[in-house]
């Protein structure tokens, strides 16, 4: 059992074409990773992941599947309590080329 709010990445796809959307979820499936919350946008989707580490691969697997624009951004989500190294989340945009 996994927590529903908990995500440690967000993949956005602009614009969400399905084929892109089904390519990620598949992957997803293959590594046991989960999609705790998704937002339908006029300009995307946004997918929030239990994974980072899998994010951040995804985009390079993205990039050479479907060309398109990869851009990654992290931001500072807490500070580990038991080593006190800072936590990031990651934001992976993937812009499809037109």
């Amino acid at each position: 059992m996994h927590n529903q709010s908990y995500y440690e990445a967000i993949i956005q796809l602009r614009p969400a074409d399905e084929k892109v959307v089904a390519f990620v979820r598949s992957q997803l499936e293959e590594r046991g990773a989960f999609i705790s919350k998704e937002e339908k946008l006029k300009t995307g989707i946004d997918l929030y992941v239990s994974d980072q580490r899998f994010a951040r691969a995804l985009s390079k697997k993205l990039k050479v599947r479907f060309g398109g624009e990869v851009k990654l951004t992290r931001k500072l989500h807490t500070v580990s309590k038991s080593s006190g190294k800072p936590l990031y989340r990651v934001t992976v945009l993937f812009r499809l080329k037109e």
